[in-house]
């Protein structure tokens, strides 16, 4: 059973947010997940101010204790086309300036994200789940960095982002060419999970997220930040984060209940403590 947006604002005494745009939020407690649903058909593009409202979304869905793992994904046939061309022409300096802390929510929150992604995921419709944790594909999925075609490049930290995760040269081949990439491509190159068939798609994140249920949220909120912290470093570095990272972990009530569940051969209960 899922609960409103407003409602898990309010039982937090936050401030609410009216009039979300271009897309909505539903909270389903006893299965310990939240859909952020982006809802503007047939293309799902992504306005100015929708990047703002989700930034505070995701921001407010990471504190909320009944909400394990997050799933970004949208109605109808697309994922997204990406934003409104027109509006970058009217938006501020400051504004275009903050495009990619906006975007780039997903990665700074603490529990998993995972993108569900259909159709086309273009621009910023692509930068987006490239801030997730996780994208899983339906075989009709299109992705790609068109910004070329009208004299621009990604400015929300697409191909910075792609550019860890697969490479200079392919990096360079959407890009440059602004190039769309099949789901079964994605996969084989590496920045997407899994590509399934379409009717399958829903079954198949479902299955994943319960699984992510299974293991101790403080453990993967503690490996999450340290791998983002380690991947811009040295190995020797990323080692030194990893290193403190565990020493932290070895106090932990998760810790101590799953090496006690380990040896009496019972399923671990975590608490995240």
């Amino acid at each position: 059973m899922s609960t409103s947006f407003e409602s898990l604002i309010e039982s937090r005494g936050a401030k609410l947010l009216e009039d979300l745009d271009g897309f909505r939020v539903e909270i389903y407690p006893d299965r310990e997940r939240a859909d952020i649903i982006l809802d503007r058909p047939p293309l799902n593009v992504i306005e100015m101010g929708q990047r703002d409202q989700l930034r505070v979304v995701f921001e407010e869905l990471d504190a909320d204790d009944r909400v394990r793992v997050i799933v970004l994904r949208a109605e109808g046939k697309h994922f997204s086309s990406g934003g409104n061309i027109a509006a970058f022409l009217a938006a501020t300096p400051e504004h275009v300036s903050k495009l990619a802390d906006n975007i780039g929510a997903p990665a700074r929150c603490h529990k998993p994200v995972v993108a569900q992604i259909r159709g086309y995921s273009f621009g910023v419709g692509f930068e987006l789940p490239l801030a997730c944790d996780f994208r899983i594909c339906s075989e009709t999925a299109q992705f790609a960095l068109p910004e070329q075609r009208i004299g621009q490049i990604p400015g929300s930290g697409g191909s910075i982002r792609l550019l860890h995760m697969i490479g200079i040269q392919r990096t360079k081949d959407m890009t440059f060419r602004s190039r769309r990439v099949s789901g079964a491509e994605a996969k084989e190159w590496g920045f997407v999970l899994d590509c399934v068939a379409d009717e399958k798609l829903e079954e198949t994140v479902d299955a994943f997220v319960d699984e992510l249920r299974e293991f101790s949220p403080l453990a993967q909120r503690t490996i999450k930040g340290v791998l983002n912290a380690a991947q811009n470093t040295s190995v020797e570095a990323g080692i030194e984060i990893e290193g403190n990272a565990y020493g932290r972990l070895r106090t932990s009530e998760d810790f101590k209940e799953g090496v006690e569940a380990f040896h009496g051969k019972r399923k671990a209960e975590f608490k995240g403590l």
